[in-house]
């Protein structure tokens, strides 16, 4: 009789342990967040967030970038100007940015041929072409002034007026040199992105 209790209690460590893996078996199937599927949906949960986040950070530097645009001031040593394909532009911080850009002027240019063809004969275009301004034509740089270099040119701030002293006189690899008393003198004009600087005088 004594042997027969012994042999009894010696299983008792099976059953604990069996009552144990079954134990851990129900809380994997019973608790939620348990499982790897949990664990692989909270990961794809958060994606979304993340990218909306991730957007109005985005957004929140554009609108930044674009306060700066309109705090810029166009006279200055540096000014920015962001520039829209086939739009017209007359002053010579958009058109150097424009031609930066697209590699060609902005639509309301014409050549001088171009405009004796309408019967323009000199002064002001506008008679013959409302809103066309005179640009497209090739610089001899005759006078020396500026590096050699294959030039074109364009008036600047005609819009509606005559043709006045002003002109914009850019190289084919992209150096662009402006000027305010027709040729006497030129400063250059360096496109940086959506900015311009004015860099070295030539006279």
């Amino acid at each position: 009789m004594h042997q027969a209790r012994h042999t009894h209690r010696s299983h008792l460590p099976r059953i604990f342990v069996a009552l144990a893996a079954a134990l851990a078996l129900c809380c994997l199937v019973v608790l939620p967040g348990c499982g790897p599927d949990d664990a692989a949906g909270s990961a794809a949960g958060s994606e979304p967030a993340d990218a909306a986040i991730a957007a109005g950070s985005s957004a929140d530097s554009g609108a930044a970038g674009a306060e700066a645009d309109d705090a810029a001031d166009t006279g200055s040593a540096a000014a920015t100007a962001a520039v829209d394909r086939g739009t017209a532009y007359y002053d010579v911080e958009h058109v150097v940015l424009y031609l930066d850009a697209y590699g060609e002027l902005p639509p309301q240019y014409i050549t001088s041929d171009e405009a004796r063809d309408l019967g323009w004969e000199g002064g002001a275009v506008e008679p013959y072409q409302p809103g066309a301004a005179i640009g497209g034509n090739h610089f001899g740089n005759y006078e020396g002034i500026l590096p050699q270099g294959d030039y074109h040119e364009c008036d600047i701030d005609t819009q509606g007026a005559r043709r006045g002293a002003k002109r914009l006189v850019w190289s084919v690899d992209g150096h662009y040199y402006y000027t305010e008393d027709h040729y006497a003198s030129f400063v250059e004009v360096i496109p940086d992105g959506d900015t311009v600087t004015y860099g070295e005088t030539f006279d």
